[in-house]
Formats: C-alpha cells, structure tokens, sequence
C-alpha cells in the first residue's frame, strides 16, 4: 500500500516579475523571466505559462541566455547558486555552487568558461563586487565555482547598474554619482562624477547605464530625468557628454536597440520613450503603459521588446513601438484593504488590484483575468497626495451583485461612497446600479450579503458596519422614477445599534435566517426577518477581531477569534460558550462547501494553520511553520472536481483549496502536488503552436480524426459515422499515383468532392453487425469476387432494399458471397 503524499506550501503565483531583467529566447518565441524562487517561460504568441522552473532556495535574482548554446539558460539567486537550464524542457542540467549571495548575473560569449556576478564584499557592509566566476566542466549536476577574481569594487547591487560594451571588451558601472569603466584588454580603470553640490537633493545621481553594441558609448539615466551619453571615455579629463531630457522624474532603465541606433528609455511616467540616433529632436512615445517602468529587455533580432512594470505586468512592443501582448500578474498593492474574495463566477481571487480597482486574477493561470475601474477618477502619481481608495467589496451568492466601499482620508471627516454593480449577461461584465454618499458616517469596517442560494435573487440583503456605532441593512426597491434607465435600486431597511459600541464585523447564517454583528467585545445575534435582538456573547475579554457561523452539520455554531489571543465557539441552541483555546488568530476562514474552519495563528514569528470542526474542539489538521512570511489573508476556492485524497486528515481539502495571501504579497496554497505537477497539460505541450491547422488537404495526408460510434438511445439503433471519405478508392488512388501520369486537376477535383460527400443511405444495425463480422474474414477467391461484382452492377436496387428480409432465406455460403458484395466501393463510376 502506498502512503498518501504529505502536504507541502506550495508558491502558487503573485510572485514579482518586475524585479529581474526579462530574456527573450534567440527565436522570440518565448520570454522567459524570474518570478520569485522560480523561472518562468511564456508564450509570445498566446502569452501562456508554459513552463515554471524551480529549484533555487531563493530569489532568483538573474537570468541569462547562454550564449555558446541558445537553447540553455543560467540563472542567479541568493541562495548562492548559478543554474543552468535546458529551458525548452525545464530541466536543470547543471548547479554551480558559488557559495555567497548572488545579486545579478551576466554572461558573455567572448568568455566561454565564465560569467560575471555581483555579490557582498565581505567584511564591508552595504559594499558589493563584480567578480568572475569560472565555471568548471567537472562531471556531476551538482559542482563548486570557487575560483573568482575581482573585476570592479563598489558597484551598485542593482542589475541595471552595471552593463558591457563592445563585445565585451571593457565593463561600465554606476554607483550614486560615480561612474566606473573598466577596459579588460588594457587593465584600465577609469572613473568619473557628475557634480551634485548645485542640488541639495542629489537629484543627479546615476540610476541606470546601458552600452552601445558597437560604438564606444554609454548611456546614463539619472534621478533628474536626464539621460546623458558618454564619448571618449579611453581619457579620464578628455571625455564629453551630451544630455537627452524628457522624462520630469527618475529614469528607470535604458536600453539600446540590436543595431545601436535607437535608444529606449523609461520612468514613472509610464510612458516608452524611442530616441532616433540619440537625438534630443527625434523621439517617439508609447505611453499609456499603466505603471512605472522598470526594466526594458530587446530580443535578439530586434523584432520585439518588453517592458517590466512596478504593477507586476510585461508589455510586449513590436520594433516600430506598437503594443503586442500584455501579460499582467498579481498586482501587488501598498496595503489589501478589501481581503481576498472569491468571485463566484469565475472562481478567480478578487482584491485591490491598480489604484480605484479590482482586479480578478485566475490561479490556474497566475495571471489577471480583468480589472475593474471602482472609483472611475484619474489616479495622480504624487506623494504625500490623498486620493479615494477601494476598501471594501463583497458579491453576492452566485456573483449577481457586486458591493464596494471606496474612501478618502480627509482632515476632518472621511468621504465614503457605497456602491452597488450588477452583473450584465449581455456585456459580461459589471454596471453600476447604486451609489450612496456618505452611507456611514465614519469609516466602513464590514460588510456582507445575504446569501441565499436559490432566493437571492428574490430577497438579496446587504449589511454595513461601521465606527459610526451602527449597522444598516440595504435592500432592493423597485426605482418609481419613469426617467431612470433601471427598474430597481438599493435603499436603507434598518440600522441597529448596541450600546453605542463601534460594529467591527457583521455574518448571516448559512441559511440567511439569523445575523451576528459583533459590537467590539460583543457578539449580537439579530433575526434577519424582524431585525430583533436575539442574544449577545461576551466571554472570553478581548475584542472580536472575526466571526463566523458553522455550516452544514455545524450550522448550529458561531465560531470568534479575539485581539487577546483566545478562539471561542459559542452554541447558538444553548446560548453557552461551548470551547475556547487560547490561540493568538490572524485569519478565521470557513470552508463554504463544507463544516471546516481554517485558523491561521502568529506566534514567534511563526506562521501556523488549524482547520478544525466547530463540534469538534481538537483539529483536524495542524501544519507549523507555515512559511517564513506573516500570513494576512486567506481564501477558500471551491473546486472544479473533487479531489482524491489518500488520507481522511486531508479530506477537508476535497471540496475546496485554501489560499494565502503573505505580507510580501506572494499566493501560497497547501498540496501534496508540486506546482510543476499542478499546470495544465496544454501548458506543458510547447509543440502546440506548431500544429497545423486541420484541412482537407492535411486530412488526405492522414490525419484523421476518428470518429467514435455511439448509441442512439432514441430508437435504439447503432450511429455509424461514414468514413468514406477516408477509405475511397478515388482518394487512394490520388495519393499513390505518381504525379507525372495523372490527369488535368479539372478531371480529379469532382473526383476528390465526391470522395468527401456524405451518402444519404442509412444502414441497418444488421447490415452494420455483417460488416463488422466481414472485416474478420478473408477473401478466399478474387476471380470469383470480380465475376460476382460483374453481376451486382446489373441488378435491380430493389432486391438490395429487401436484403434484411431475405437473409434468413439465404444459405450460409450464399451470405457470404453478399457481404463481400456489400464491402465493394463501386463510387469510382460516378465519375464517367
């Protein structure tokens, strides 16, 4: 017997692709590019993940072609290890242990055994090295790289700041105002400043470099938003520089076209810049990006490039700057105000996405599906500036109603707005239905509809709690207004207090019958018919920090967790505290197609996982150390299919898949299937792009599609698909016949239509059965089977017609000369 796969963390996307420069594939057929701990490839053409490498203990921090064979790929992390990959296959073929911190990564084709890296000098803090490493051919997938000489001291830790100019011929670095080149054939070291004392702010200082591929100059970019090209740099007093300015802020990253002459730029403005012949007077934009720039990557043909975006995006360009592809990951907000919400009709999480929206992004894929724009103003990239922010959002059972609460921190009194968006069949997508100002009149702290199922669409509910002490119950009226565009709108039922106390978090009952709105130490239960007051807990001290029913056979229980580290389970029917245990929770998540509760506990900076059973006080699952990071968020996703599990402690991940959301804003999931098992098989089949598209041409070159029968359950009878254009004589004879000796194409193209027609005649099961039986015998004479097809043209129909009944009539010998007559293909004659 085999035992059951033990559980593992699984990193399931929201890793930042933003952090590494990407690498296009020497055909541009694919990008590759680091994603956390992971390497990933897409498709060019369909934007797909269709492979994700893991194997470094840590950030992947570079990745470079190898450029003695373009079908491998190196790759640098800081857990001090070099990779090298067959990245069409997503095997690693070779691990080079460098044994310190790896920061970025270069390789050369000038040097065959060696590539360049940068990592900390020891014994200096905040000081780092660019050094060689020589990678040795020893035998083994797993070798050491000790031996490394020092190229430049005092470069900057930043990929971007350092480039190789001219084949590599001399190496340039940057590093705040200092610039640093390094010519390997003269073992010249030369450096220059630029002079920062007229600013107080410093805002000169070097933020990116990039080298001509065959010219002796080298770009800067700087924090000033000037980028300036240096010349005759072999002379430390006898340089120059001249000074490109567009961009108002920081220039993010340069980079030079294959041939040289153009020059990309990129900042916060979100806008790519193209310089003709590095000239101040000839320059193109592509703006409208979304977010800032941070790096530019040029494939090596220079039919594309991309840019890498702060929002976790990559935009592919054509070469005469126009927008190819998009492919938009996790977008990682400052702060996830709205928590982690499971659309229930796509299934994908649902959460800040680009300021003002949300943005649902798919976990089969790890990309965004769509982002939707809440607060409809123009976002201004400006520090210190207060702008509405989405902060609340709730759906409905089935995802027919959307809620959202977006706010604006104000010196006084904050500005809220509650909206409500209904879902259109039509558009496919959400409209808005309501806006309410000011529906609080202090901040929004929950909120939830009542779910359902079936009768939501009959009765849906909303409840809102906020500091203003108090909760409101929204519902849907019929809009008496003949000149408003929809027929029914949301207006306030009920508002309920207690105590004056703050309302921290509001839940209906599984079945919608009962609401718990918890009053900071206090849990109220109110009847969701009358609005009356039913009981209220309050032990053990502590302030509610979450609350939730049980469901299913646990629908008698509200479960609570507290800021003073206690778990409390209260028995609605006994109104009595059934169990606590002292547990310091985070997140109180419910299972919502089964009785399962997820309780994820901080403790010495440990994160650790719970899922237990409201009847049950002892859990049913415990995984310590969960991860390194602090876990926020967590979200249950139901499942497609059910899933298999070999061992009944895992059966409460049957239904559904539970998700976490880190405070590094990185997806993490529990499976007992690595992440490489998990991708879908279309994913994995990289020759899909070069199929051919099916044809009647590619049919006749053998690609069939082989058609199943299948039971008529109507009349009980077997459906035969014809197959005969596939078996025509006519067609065979097309194909085998030597292309000197056939006849004009007008003479064999009715031929070929006729050979694809479907005939009209229906066959019987008895006729289809004796067709079956005749393909297992043999023909035992061919003189004798010409004479009898001799003697078949000249027959009536009709007799053919009755052939069911005169079979019993027939002797054996006699039906088997009639279903070799039946096999014959007498289509050839309707040629003539």
């Amino acid at each position: 017997m085999v035992a059951p796969a033990a559980l593992r963390v699984v990193r399931c996307g929201g890793g930042t692709i933003h952090g590494v420069r990407a690498v296009f594939s020497a055909d541009s057929k694919y990008l590759l590019c680091a994603s956390g701990d992971f390497v990933k490839m897409y498709s060019v053409a369909t934007e797909e993940t269709l492979r994700l490498m893991g194997g470094h203990a840590d950030l992947v921090t570079g990745i470079q072609l190898n450029p003695h064979n373009h079908m491998q790929l190196y790759s640098s992390s800081l857990d001090g290890n070099i990779k090298l990959w067959d990245f069409m296959d997503g095997i690693p073929i070779k691990t080079f242990s460098v044994g310190s911190k790896l920061l970025a990564l270069y390789a050369l084709a000038s040097s065959e055994d060696s590539v360049f890296v940068v990592i900390p000098k020891s014994g200096e803090r905040d000081t780092f090295q660019l050094v060689s490493v020589k990678l040795t051919k020893t035998a083994g997938q797993d070798v050491e790289a000790k031996d490394l000489s020092v190229v430049l001291d005092g470069v900057g830790a930043s990929p971007k700041h350092i480039a190789f100019g001219r084949e590599g011929q001399y190496v340039a670095s940057v590093k705040e105002a200092n610039l640093q080149v390094y010519f390997f054939k003269q073992k010249q070291l030369n450096r220059f400043s630029v002079n920062t004392t007229k600013t107080k702010n410093r805002n000169s200082q070097f933020t990116c470099i990039a080298c001509h591929p065959t010219e002796d100059c080298i770009a800067t970019g700087h924090a000033d938003g000037k980028i300036r090209l240096w010349r005759n740099f072999y002379h430390k007093k006898e340089y120059t520089f001249s000074t490109l300015h567009w961009h108002h802020d920081i220039v993010m990253d340069l980079a030079y076209s294959v041939e040289g002459t153009s020059l990309l730029s990129g900042g916060v403005e979100s806008v790519l810049v193209l310089w003709h012949n590095e000239s101040d007077c000839r320059k193109d934009f592509l703006p409208r990006l979304g977010s800032p720039i941070e790096y530019i990557s040029m494939s090596s043909d220079g039919s594309l490039c991309c840019t890498l975006h702060k929002d976790n995006r990559i935009t592919i360009i054509n070469s005469n700057l126009r927008f190819s592809k998009s492919i938009q990951g996790l977008i990682k907000s400052i702060d996830v105000k709205t928590g982690l919400v499971v659309d229930p009709r796509t299934k994908a999480l649902v959460l800040n996405g680009e300021p003002g929206h949300l943005q649902f992004y798919s976990l089969q894929s790890d990309q965004q599906l769509f982002s939707l724009d809440i607060v409809q103003r123009q976002y201004i990239h400006q520090a210190g500036l207060k702008q509405a922010d989405l902060v609340k959002v709730a759906f409905s059972a089935r995802g027919k109603w959307l809620a959202t609460v977006e706010e604006r921190e104000e010196a006084t009194d904050p500005e809220l707005q509650l909206k409500l968006w209904f879902y259109d069949e039509e558009t496919q997508s959400f409209k808005l239905n309501t806006r309410v100002n000011t529906p609080h009149e202090d901040h929004i702290t929950d909120m939830c509809f009542r779910d359902m199922g079936e009768l939501e669409d009959d009765s849906p509910v909303l409840v809102t709690a906020g500091r203003d002490c108090v909760f409101k119950v929204w519902v849907i009226v019929e809009d008496t207004d003949p000149e408003a565009q929809q027929s029914v709108s949301w207006s306030c039922d009920f508002v309920g207090s207690y105590h004056n106390y703050q309302a921290t978090n509001c839940c209906f009952s599984e079945d919608g019958s009962l609401l718990a709105v918890s009053f900071e130490e206090i849990v109220t239960v109110w009847d969701s018919v009358t609005w009356e007051l039913k009981c209220t807990f309050c032990h053990p001290p502590g302030k509610i920090r979450s609350i939730c029913f049980g469901r299913l056979t646990c629908s008698k229980y509200l479960i609570g967790a507290t800021d003073h580290g206690f778990l409390c389970c209260w028995n609605l029917l006994t109104c009595a505290l059934e169990w606590s245990a002292h547990l310091n929770v985070l997140v109180l998540q419910p299972d919502p197609l089964s009785e399962h509760i997820a309780a994820v506990s901080w403790l010495s900076k440990e994160s650790s996982l719970f899922v237990f059973k409201p009847n049950e006080p002892r859990p049913v699952y415990i995984q310590r150390n969960l991860c390194k990071e602090k876990i926020l968020l967590a979200a249950f996703v139901p499942r497609d299919e059910p899933e298999m599990t070999g061992s009944e402690k895992y059966l409460w991940l049957r239904s559904s898949q539970l998700f976490f959301l880190t405070d590094t804003q990185e997806l993490l999931t529990l499976s007992a299937r690595s992440l490489e098992e998990r991708l879908t098989p279309s994913s994995k089949q990289l020759a899909i792009e070069e199929s051919l598209p099916v044809t009647p041409f590619s049919l006749l070159l053998g690609k069939h599609r082989h058609q199943q029968s299948q039971e008529d359950t109507d009349l009980g009878k077997l459906v035969v698909h014809n197959k005969h254009e596939q078996d025509s004589p006519a067609v065979k004879e097309l194909l085998h016949t030597p292309a000197h000796v056939l006849p004009s194409a007008s003479f064999l193209c009715p031929i070929f239509i006729n050979s694809l027609l479907i005939s009209k005649e229906n066959k019987s099961a008895e006729e289809v059965a004796d067709e079956v039986e005749m393909e297992s015998e043999k023909t035992d004479d061919d003189s004798d089977e010409e004479g009898d097809a001799t003697e078949m043209e000249q027959e009536d129909a009709t007799p053919m017609e009755l052939l069911g009944e005169m079979t019993c009539k027939l002797s054996k010998s006699q039906e088997r000369e009639l279903r070799k007559l039946r096999k014959m293909d007498y289509s050839w004659i309707s040629a003539f």
